[in-house]
This record gives C-alpha cells, structure tokens and sequence, in this order.
C-alpha cells in the first residue's frame, strides 16, 4: 500500500517550523531583553526536545511582548516549539497569528487534521507538493472520488510515477472502482514487473468472483510470477487443475505447497500423481475430439507436452463451442511455457468478453509482453 500522508509531509512541517526559527531568533535591537530571553530560551529547549520548557518560554515571550514585530516572532517561535511538540493545531493558528503563508500553513493543519482547511489553503499556494496534499487529504475525509481526480491530475502535470500510480490505485480501490484499479495497477506492474508488483495486482484480482477455469488461469499466473506463497493456495491450485484435468499441474502445486501433514493434500497428491501417470495415453483420445479437445490440451499441457497441448485447443478453437475462450486462454499458457510469447500474445488478445475469461486473458496478455516465456517446470513422475 501506499505511504501515509503523514510520513510524506513531516518534512513539509518542519521546514515550515525553521522558517518559523529563523524568523524569530531575535536581533539586538529588535525586541525587549525579556523577550529576546525568552524566544532564545524556548528556541534552545526545543532543540534539546524539552518541549514542555520551550512552551513555558514561548507563552512567557507571547506574554512580554508589545509591539508588533516583538508579536510576530513570538508567534513564528510558538509556532515551531509547538510543532516540535506535535501539537500542530496550536502551531498552525499561531503561524498564521504570524502572517504564515498557505504554503507553510497548509500541512500544518492537515497534520492538525483540519482538512477542509488545509486543502483551501493548499488549493491558494498552487504547486505539486499542495496538489498531493488536497489529494491525500480527500482520502483521509472518505472522499476517494475527488482523490482519484486530485492524483489523475498530478500524473497528467508530472508524469506517472510510480507514488502517485500507487495513491491513484489505492484511491480507486477504496472508490470502488475495480476497473480503474487494475488498470492503474497494470500501468505499475509495466514499469516494475517485480514479484512483489505483481503479487498486489493477482491477490487483489483473486478475490474477484470468477469461473473456476478463469481462477486455474490466475494461479498459473501467480506461479509464473512467484506470487503464491500459502499452502491454502497450492491446495486449491491443485483442487481446480484436477477438475480441469490438468493432473500434472496439480502434482507439481501440491509438490511446492508441501502436505504439512495434512491428510487431504497427501490424497490430492496422490490422485494427481497417479492421473498425471496415464495422461500420456489419454490425452491423444481426448484431443482428438474437439467436443474434449480443451481436456486433452489440459491433459497435455499438465505433462509439459505443450506443442500437442497448443494443438488440441486449437481443435477446440476451430470448434467454437463454449469453450473457445478457454482454449485460448490455456493456448496462451502453453504457448508461454513453451517459449513462444509472440503466439501467447496473439491467443491471449484473441479471447472475447463472453464468456468470462477476458479479465484473466489480459492479465497473461500483460505478462507475455514483458516476458519471452516461462520455465516449465519437471513433469511429474508416477507413483
């Protein structure tokens, strides 16, 4: 997720502090003995982190002070001492008590947590560093759909960064908008392919409803992408290569989950092992056929057969039949473990918005253009 807006602008605070310091660090002739002594006092306390000493002097040159210049530092010294003690509302009203510009005053009060007034503010001072304050700002007020235009904005003045990618995804997650999330997300998983950028994109797509062929895809994807990491995974990774009778697929999951000495994976473990053993031979049969030609691609793509595989769904393909779209999608699969991301490209964009099968299609679509293909893993022996 993406940093907060109080990390971000803590800086922002305390440069406003030290021109508030600098300001109010008194000239001989400016001010009284007694204030001068104090704004010193409190200035020295606050550096040392004595904060409840740097208070005790700042009222006290608050109160000595008489004229308007001896008012003015004693309201940009109270405004750093009382930033330095966290306590930015004082800080804010004193700093404008001071003439603080809406620069300086804006994060002020967003850290006071007074955001209509520090986005009033921020919208006067202008500037990409008030732009992403009024966007953060909308986020913490629960207004993600002025967030998500405040950062659109920022992209479109600056460039998409990849901080203001990450903010628009998560404003977009938060608004709602699923679509606009994973598009955002796949913007960010072009400029970095990391397992780290893709796990945020597939675990947040895995919670979307699907058909059970479209969540095979996704987790071939996530184990394309080094994504899967719980044995809760591999299980159902297992469960649905079994029932798509991609039964190598399944030995290979269970393989890399690990049992854990739970009975049910060492049983999918087992049936997986002992169907991936006679797949060689039903296979042919079954792709043959194109009413099963998408089982025995599955059939084959499971034993790392992948140039049969591709060759069955494309009886299927030829077909058209209800499963047309699938065959494309695990056309794609086998064509990347095969090598050949070129033909997996092709087979991915070729999948239609019918049949429930787009999404996941675009996602594989998205990886084979920043990868040549993928290392298929050891066919699985028999038992």
């Amino acid at each position: 997720m993406p940093p907060t807006a109080t990390a971000f602008h803590r800086s922002a605070l305390f440069g406003a502090a030290a021109l508030a310091l600098a300001a109010a660090m008194p000239a001989q002739a400016a001010v009284s003995p007694a204030v001068g002594k104090a704004l010193n006092q409190a200035a020295s306390a606050a550096k040392s982190g004595n904060t409840a000493a740097a208070i005790s002097a700042v009222n006290a040159a608050r109160n000595a002070a008489s004229s308007a210049e001896e008012k003015q530092k004693s309201a940009q010294m109270a405004a750093y001492v009382f930033t330095r003690a966290g306590r930015y509302g004082d800080a804010a009203s004193a700093l404008e008590s001071a003439g603080g510009s809406p620069r300086q005053l804006a994060p002020l009060y967003y850290q006071a947590g007074n955001y209509g007034k520090a986005v009033d503010l921020a919208r006067k001072a202008g500037g990409e560093d008030m732009q992403i304050l009024i966007a953060q700002a909308s986020v913490k007020q629960g207004k993600y759909g002025e967030a998500v235009t405040a950062y659109n904005s920022l992209i479109k003045a600056n460039g998409p960064k990849a901080i203001y990618l990450e903010n628009l995804a998560a404003a977009q997650y938060k608004a709602g908008d699923k679509k606009g999330y994973l598009a955002t997300t796949e913007k960010l998983v072009r400029v970095d392919g990391s397992p780290a950028r893709w796990k945020t994109l597939l675990v947040n797509f895995q919670k979307e409803q699907m058909r059970p062929e479209a969540k095979l895809a996704l987790y071939h994807l996530m184990s394309a992408t080094g994504t899967i990491d719980r044995p809760v995974d591999y299980q159902e990774f297992a469960k649905l290569a079994l029932v798509s009778n991609q039964a190598g697929v399944a030995a290979t999951a269970l393989a890399k989950g690990g049992s854990g000495g739970d009975a049910m994976a060492a049983k999918l473990a087992q049936a997986a092992t002992g169907m991936a053993a006679k797949a060689g031979a039903e296979a042919p049969k079954l792709a043959g056929n194109p009413a099963t030609a998408v089982r025995g691609g599955n059939a084959y793509l499971g034993i790392n057969q992948f140039g049969p595989a591709i060759a069955a769904y494309d009886r299927a393909i030829a077909a058209n039949g209800a499963d047309a779209d699938q065959a494309k999608v695990f056309k794609g699969i086998a064509a990347m473990k095969a090598g050949n991301a070129g033909l997996a490209r092709t087979s991915f964009a070729a999948v239609s918005e019918r049949n429930g099968m787009k999404d996941i299609a675009n996602l594989w679509g998205l990886y084979a253009a920043t990868h040549s293909g993928i290392a298929a893993p050891a066919a699985p022996k028999a038992a």
